[in-house]
């Protein structure tokens, strides 16, 4: 039996071994996100606090991010990811002590954000990292699907358990079940093993400073020139899109002229349009050329959001339609670049590149989220939706015109290949 034959038979059952225990940690993540929220809503009443501690998630991936990436490509990604589960555990170990004492504080809790958000700066990518080790090439698109399918559960599951718990159990409790389901993910972590990338060596066999290795990330990057491209486009949707997205209870509100329970629909109807696209991804893979589907769910994702700034008060069916499409949309264009870029980005070069892109799209998430309420009121929330919408349709279609991205997965082939000759020439 050849070794391909071999690892098609064999990668289910340690690949998704590891993958239960993770999902169990981020239904765990979810149930305590929703009861800290809830709590600094339900405590200060306050939108700067809230904007606070979503600041606060973001920071650590866009500062320490590329650094990240270095130590994940150092060290085996399961050591890394057990410590990085170990790490927010014991913060939530912490919270769940000062809620049962009575000393809880609003900046505890920003504490715990920041501390959780830089362990999944490690933890993510490293997981991303030895996905591509453990899952053949071929199957790497509809793991990405599986994985946008938990995300849509999670979007349902994780408020719903969350208030839940909230009214059976007093608030140390609930932050026990993050403990518990983080020991559950260093368990599973504990008895599989990781396959780990061939590091090449530097200099007479000695290994770079980290300075130089992050650097060579960025220069891996930016010698990709079909990646550094997508990269650009990535971030000026990024910073299109999220302003809109975060008032979309102001769209709800002036547009449709509604409140509360019109809000829930439309974010319910999105999670289950992410759900459906989740579970198609995972069933279908996309098309054979990964950049095909990606522009191809890019463009219609254009169109989706264009539909609901567009949708007149009268017709909120229609609003209905476009979230489930977007939500639908969403998989085949993010789980598809992860897939892409596990897929066509060198083993040991993974950890570093994967937090590069995270770090600068977190910016570009921190960038539109300051300009937001500015635009919003200048422009107006329809109209900041429709320009949105049409610079994703323009990026999906110009796409397809631009070489170096319709080649882009064949410039990684050649870039390895260079690769592999300069180690050769240098041993």
């Amino acid at each position: 039996m050849t070794t391909d034959a071999h690892n098609e038979r064999t990668w289910r059952a340690p690949f998704f071994t590891i993958w239960t225990g993770q999902a169990f940690s981020l239904i765990g993540t979810a149930i305590a996100r929703f009861a800290l929220i809830w709590w600094l809503t339900d405590l200060t009443g306050s939108a700067t606090v809230l904007a606070g501690s979503t600041l606060l998630s973001v920071i650590p991936r866009v500062i320490l991010g590329p650094m990240a990436g270095v130590y994940i490509d150092r060290h085996k990604r399961r050591t890394v990811m057990i410590l990085a589960d170990a790490f927010t555990g014991l913060v939530s170990l912490w919270l769940a002590y000062q809620f049962w004492a009575g000393s809880m504080q609003v900046w505890h809790v920003y504490v715990v954000i920041f501390s959780r958000a830089l362990g999944s700066t490690f933890h993510g990518p490293a997981m991303s990292a030895s996905t591509s080790l453990m899952v053949p090439e071929r199957h790497l698109a509809r793991v990405a699907g599986i994985n946008q399918t938990l995300e849509g559960i999670l979007s349902f599951v994780g408020p719903a358990l969350g208030a839940l718990f909230l009214e059976l159990l007093p608030l140390h409790s609930v932050m026990m079940i993050d403990v518990g389901t983080a020991v559950v993910a260093i368990g599973t972590l504990l008895v599989i093993s990781i396959p780990e990338p061939v590091v090449e060596p530097g200099k007479d066999g000695e290994r770079p400073s980290v300075w130089l290795d992050m650097r060579e990330g960025f220069r891996y990057i930016l010698g990709w020139r079909g990646m550094a491209i997508f990269l650009g486009m990535a971030m000026t949707l990024n910073f299109m899109i999220n302003p809109a997205f975060s008032m979309m209870p102001l769209l709800v509100k002036q547009q449709f002229l509604g409140g509360a329970p019109e809000l829930a629909v439309l974010e319910s109807a999105h999670g289950i349009g992410l759900l459906v696209g989740g579970v198609a991804l995972s069933v279908w893979g996309g098309f054979r050329k990964k950049t095909v589907t990606i522009l191809t769910g890019t463009a219609l994702l254009g169109v989706g959001i264009i539909i609901l700034g567009l949708t007149p008060a009268t017709a909120f069916w229609i609003a209905i339609a476009a979230s489930v499409s977007i939500g639908f949309l969403l998989p085949f264009v993010n789980g598809t670049i992860g897939a892409m870029l596990q897929a066509t980005t060198a083993p040991e070069m993974q950890g570093r590149v994967f937090t590069v892109t995270s770090s600068l799209a977190s910016a570009m998430t921190i960038a539109s989220l300051a300009v937001a309420g500015p635009v919003a009121d200048a422009v107006g929330i329809r109209t900041l939706f429709v320009a949105s919408g049409l610079v994703c349709l323009l990026e999906g279609i110009m796409g397809f015109f631009i070489p170096a991205l319709m080649t882009i997965e064949e410039q990684a082939k050649e870039i390895k290949e260079r690769r592999k000759r300069a180690v050769g020439i240098a041993s």
